[in-house]
C-alpha cells in the first residue's frame, strides 16, 4: 500500500472539510532536511561511475518538471482552492527532489550540474486536459516513480545517492497517498464521472507492458502544437535516456512492472470498493461505469408515460 492512509481508511470527503490542512500537517511532520538527513559525509567516489553520474543529472532535470506540472494543475483546477493549495506542498517537495540531486552533483560532480538553460527547456505549457483524468494520471505516476527510485537505489553502489533515492521514493509514496485522498473526495462530488475517469486512466497506466515507452507523465505528449518535442523527456539533453535507464541500467523488468500494476489495482480496488485482480477486470468495470453514465445522460430526454 502506498503512503499515508489507504483508500479503505479514508474519511468521506465533504464540502466542509478541506484536505489541505491535514495533508500539510502530515507531510510537514515527516519532511526531511537536506543538510541533516542526507549522509553527505559517507560519499565514496570509487563507487560512483560516469554512467551513474550522468543518470543523476537526467533525473535532476526531469524532477524540475514539477514546475510546468504545477502551472498546469493551478490552471486546470481554478475552481478547486483546496487542491490548488495542496499544490504548494507538492511543488515544494518535488522541486526539492531536483535540488537535492543537483546538490549531490554540485558537491561531487560539479561538471554535471544542470544549467539554467537545461532546466528551463522542460518548462513549457501543457494543453488543457480533464482534471479528473490528470489527477489519476499523476497518482499512477507517483506509484511508478516510487518503484523506479527504489530500483535506482538498488542499482547504485555509492552510499549517498542510494540514500537520496530511498528518501525520494518515500516522498513519492506519500504524494500518491495524498492524491488518493483527493480522488476519494472527487468520487463523493462527481460519482460515476470520477469513477469512469479513474478507471480509464488506470487501464492505460497499468498496461505499460503493452507499450513501447514508459507510461509516466514525463513521457507523455502534452502539447499538440509542439509535437514531437512535447514530452518532458524529449527536451532533456539526452532524450533517449529514460528507456536506457529503465531497461539497461536499473533493469526495471517485468517483475518490477508487475509491482506497479499490483499497486495501481490494489488502491483502485480499495477506492472503488470492488476487487480488481487484473487490468481486464478494471477495464470491464470502466465499461460498466461508462455505460451507466451514458444511460443517465439520455434518461431525462425520454418522454414520460401517461
Amino acid at each position: 500500500m502506498i503512503g499515508m492512509k489507504t483508500a479503505e481508511a479514508l474519511p468521506a470527503a465533504t464540502s466542509k472539510a478541506m484536505l489541505y490542512p491535514e495533508l500539510f500537517r502530515q507531510l510537514e511532520a515527516v519532511r526531511w532536511n537536506m543538510d541533516r538527513d542526507i549522509p553527505w559525509d559517507a560519499f565514496d567516489a570509487a563507487q560512483l561511475s560516469e554512467e551513474q553520474a550522468q543518470t543523476i543529472k537526467m533525473n535532476a532535470i526531469t524532477e524540475w518538471a514539477a514546475l510546468p506540472a504545477t502551472e498546469m494543475f493551478l490552471r486546470d483546477n481554478r475552481d478547486d482552492s483546496d487542491f490548488s493549495a495542496f499544490m504548494s506542498v507538492w511543488f515544494f517537495e518535488e522541486q526539492k527532489h531536483s535540488l537535492v540531486l543537483m546538490e549531490y552533483l554540485r558537491r561531487f560532480r560539479p561538471d554535471l550540474v544542470p544549467s539554467e538553460e537545461e532546466l528551463h527547456a522542460i518548462r513549457f505549457e501543457f494543453d488543457p486536459a480533464p482534471a479528473l483524468e490528470t489527477l489519476m494520471m499523476h497518482f499512477c505516476g507517483e506509484i511508478r516513480l516510487n518503484h523506479w527510485y527504489r530500483r535506482a537505489a538498488e542499482w547504485h553502489s555509492e552510499p549517498v545517492i542510494k540514500a537520496i533515492y530511498e528518501t525520494l521514493a518515500k516522498d513519492e509514496a506519500r504524494h500518491g497517498g495524498a492524491y488518493l485522498r483527493y480522488m476519494k473526495r472527487a468520487m463523493g462530488k462527481f460519482g460515476d464521472e470520477a469513477r469512469a475517469a479513474f478507471a480509464k486512466i488506470g487501464v492505460l497506466m497499468a498496461s505499460a507492458r503493452r507499450t513501447a515507452q514508459a507510461l509516466h507523465p514525463t513521457n507523455l505528449h502534452v502539447n499538440a502544437a509542439l509535437f514531437p518535442r512535447d514530452t518532458i523527456q524529449s527536451r532533456l539533453p539526452n532524450p533517449e535516456w529514460l528507456e536506457q535507464w529503465l531497461d539497461r541500467q536499473i533493469q526495471f523488468d517485468a517483475v518490477w512492472e508487475g509491482k506497479v500494476v499490483d499497486r495501481i489495482l490494489h488502491n483502485l480496488s480499495l477506492l472503488m470498493e470492488r476487487s480488481f485482480a487484473s487490468v481486464q477486470e478494471l477495464n470491464r468495470y470502466r465499461k460498466e461505469v461508462t455505460a451507466a453514465l451514458a444511460t443517465a445522460a439520455v434518461a431525462p430526454a425520454q418522454p414520460r408515460s401517461v
